[in-house]
Formats: C-alpha cells, sequence, structure tokens
C-alpha cells in the first residue's frame, strides 16, 4: 500500500491553472489518501461526482469533531463555531434566521445602491494619475461597503470592520488579543443594535433572539463574524483574480466592453476557472458511516477533503475545462459549493461581480495592468489567492 501523500500539495504555477499534480490524481487516482500537516489522516477527492456528492450527501458532516481525529492546525475556530462548520438541525435553525437578508428579491432591490458605489469609486479612481492600485481604492472597500450596508454599519465604522475581519481570516492563536479586540467590537455592536435597533440584519438577528429565543449569544455573534468575513473576503479576491484573468486573455474583456450583457455568463465561467483557492480544497468533512468514492471505501469519521478546483476542470463535466469559454451552455460548478452549505451570499456576490466588472468595463474600457503580470505580489500565509496590490493603467 502507498504511502499517505503530504497535504496540503504544492501551490499552482498560476492563477489560470490548478495544480498538475491534482489534474494528474483526478485522472489516475481521484481518491487518495493525504496527511495534513497537523498529522491528521484524510482522503483527497478530486473528480466533480465525488466532490459534490460530498458537498451534498448526509453521510458527510461538516462538524469536524465528529472526526475520530480532529484536525487542529488547518480548520480553525470558524470551522467549529459557525455556519459552515454546522449539520442539520442546527444548521438549518441558524440559516433560516439570516438567509431572507440574502434572497434574489432582496439583492436585486440592492443593485442600484451597489451600481452608485461603484461609480462612486471609479470617479475616485480615475481623479488619480496612473498607476492606481485597484485593491486599495475598489476591490477592497466596494464589497465592504455592500456587506456594512446590509448589517447597519456606519461609514465611519467600515474600514474598523475591515481591521476586525481581517483580523478574523488569520489564525486566531497567533496575536490572542488582537482577536479578543475583533470579538469585542462585534460583541459591541450587537448590543448596541439592542438599544437601538434600526432596518439592518443585526437588528434582526437581534429581534430573532429576544422574541423567538432562536439564537443564543454566542451564536448570534458567530452568525455575525461568518457574514461580516464571507460577505466580503472572497468577493474582493474574487474581483482582483477576475479582472487579472480578462485582462490576460484581452479577447474576453474586449468582448466584455462590447458586449456588457454576457457579464452575467462570464461571472459564472470566471467562478468555475479562477483559482482562488491555493490549496484548491476548502471546507473539510467529515464521513458519518463508510462511504465509497469512485470506487474505494473511504471509513466512518475519516476526514474528506472536497478539492473544489480541479473539480471544476473535471472534462467529464466541462468540456475543454482549461478554457475560459464565457458561452458554456451549462456550466453546474462548484465556485459557490453545493448542498446544504452553498455560499449563503451567492446571490449578493454574483450581483457584485457583476456589477464591478460592469462599472470597470464602462468606465475604463481600456485598462490595462500597469506592471508585468509576474511583478504581481501575493499576500503570504493565506489559504486563498490576495493580491497586495493590482496597479493598472489606461
Amino acid at each position: 500500500m502507498s504511502r499517505p501523500l503530504p497535504f496540503p500539495l504544492p501551490e499552482p504555477p498560476s492563477i489560470y491553472e490548478p495544480l498538475p499534480q491534482l489534474v494528474d490524481l483526478q485522472r489516475d487516482q481521484p481518491v487518495v489518501e493525504v496527511r495534513m500537516a497537523d498529522g491528521t489522516p484524510a482522503w483527497l477527492v478530486s473528480s466533480y461526482a465525488d466532490v459534490r456528492l460530498a458537498l451534498t450527501d448526509r453521510r458527510f458532516s461538516r462538524e469536524i469533531r465528529r472526526a475520530e481525529r480532529p484536525p487542529v492546525a488547518e480548520l480553525g475556530a470558524m470551522e467549529t463555531e459557525s455556519l459552515i462548520g454546522l449539520d442539520p438541525p442546527e444548521h438549518t435553525r441558524l440559516r433560516r434566521v439570516v438567509a431572507h437578508a440574502f434572497t434574489p428579491r432582496r439583492v436585486e432591490r440592492l443593485r442600484p445602491a451597489v451600481r452608485a458605489m461603484v461609480d462612486q469609486l471609479l470617479s475616485r479612481m480615475v481623479e488619480r494619475p496612473c498607476p492606481v492600485d485597484l485593491v486599495e481604492l475598489f476591490s477592497t472597500p466596494l464589497p465592504v461597503w455592500v456587506i456594512c450596508d446590509l448589517m447597519g454599519i456606519a461609514p465611519k465604522d467600515r474600514e474598523r470592520c475591515k481591521e476586525w475581519s481581517d483580523v478574523m481570516v488569520g489564525d486566531w492563536n497567533r496575536d490572542p488579543e488582537r482577536t479578543n479586540t475583533a470579538v469585542a467590537g462585534i460583541a459591541e455592536l450587537i448590543e448596541s443594535r439592542r438599544k437601538d435597533p434600526g432596518d439592518d440584519l443585526i437588528s434582526e438577528l437581534v429581534l430573532a433572539q429576544e422574541e423567538h429565543g432562536r439564537l443564543t449569544e454566542r451564536e448570534m455573534l458567530m452568525v455575525c463574524i461568518g457574514v461580516l468575513i464571507g460577505g466580503h473576503e472572497t468577493t474582493t479576491n474574487q474581483i482582483n483574480l477576475f479582472l487579472m484573468t480578462l485582462l490576460h486573455h484581452r479577447d474576453l474583456w474586449s468582448r466584455i466592453v462590447g458586449n456588457p450583457e454576457i457579464i452575467p455568463s462570464a461571472v459564472e465561467e470566471l467562478s468555475r476557472f479562477v483559482q482562488v483557492g491555493i490549496t484548491g480544497v476548502m471546507q473539510p468533512r467529515v464521513t458519518l458511516e463508510e462511504v465509497r468514492l469512485s470506487g474505494v471505501p473511504v471509513p466512518a469519521g475519516a476526514v474528506v477533503l472536497p478539492a473544489f478546483m480541479v473539480a471544476n476542470r473535471d472534462p467529464a463535466v466541462f468540456p475543454d475545462p482549461h478554457r475560459v469559454d464565457v458561452d458554456r451552455p451549462a456550466n453546474p460548478h462548484l465556485g459557490f459549493g453545493a448542498g446544504v452549505h452553498r455560499c449563503l451570499g451567492i446571490h449578493l456576490a454574483r450581483m457584485e461581480l457583476q456589477e464591478a466588472l460592469a462599472g470597470i468595463a464602462r468606465r475604463l474600457p481600456d485598462v490595462r495592468l500597469a506592471v508585468p503580470e509576474s511583478e504581481i505580489v501575493f499576500v503570504d500565509g493565506l489559504v486563498v489567492r490576495q493580491v497586495q496590490t493590482l496597479p493598472l493603467t489606461w
């Protein structure tokens, strides 16, 4: 029997291609034993069918504590105490409280406000001498503004909430004092809504707790942290990486500039294509009973690592998978997950990405990178690809 592969695997060569080793595993060994950095044994699955099964089948649990040997270093507190780390019925109860804030109808009502935010930020950009940094002036503030507006956080507190979020997505044990400060700040926001409620998500959560007893204090805190982080961190990275991909494939950018009606399908295809995660794996599962994946028996209590990114390149589902095809007729990608843990803010994220790309195409049709692509620097120590700066000119 072969020895388990060390995990995480090496980083992919670029944001445009998955790790060749993962592509080979998907073809030859779609279910393989690995050993995580903290010594935890796990099973890496890479075919679309197996990954989707792990995301949607009730025999797979998100409650990592169910594992015979729960991972320690890689998963963090958010994995066990928030929506992304719970199973039904607890997950269903909490998600139902907050999900109505992210319905397609409610998100569409936000579109004009988001479009105005996009134009305001782009107007500030064009006033600056080139080159300008998209990260500082657009891709970071836009999702922060949107989620803060949804949560009823005043404009003067946006930067502070962004700092709290940055702390939360790091190692909670590396700097406990900063973590405690961030948690206390979010708890203060909740308390302020209790004293002075408004028409916002936090106030609605407070009302659900006080009138219906549907949330404990800890649950409400973790839900608010999860919404704050999930509401902007990934979207910021997607704006940067999506634009980089379109500028890398200049013909596609020209098509979008000339045909903005294809932007929704472009967002779906970029969600499939772009390698946002560094390891290509997010949100481990634990088997509740023995499950066969690609004919391989995976025992009960095993940690399963779904390789989202390479599953989105499975040729059995996506013809010519390594090409960006904005005309792809069917695109059942897993970029936003699947099953009960599909991204809560999927409609909001799609709308923001559509408006961001539409605004840039409308206002800056000749935009291009101001430095060679090889000089773009990514932030170290994260599980997602986050650029430090993205200098643009036009």
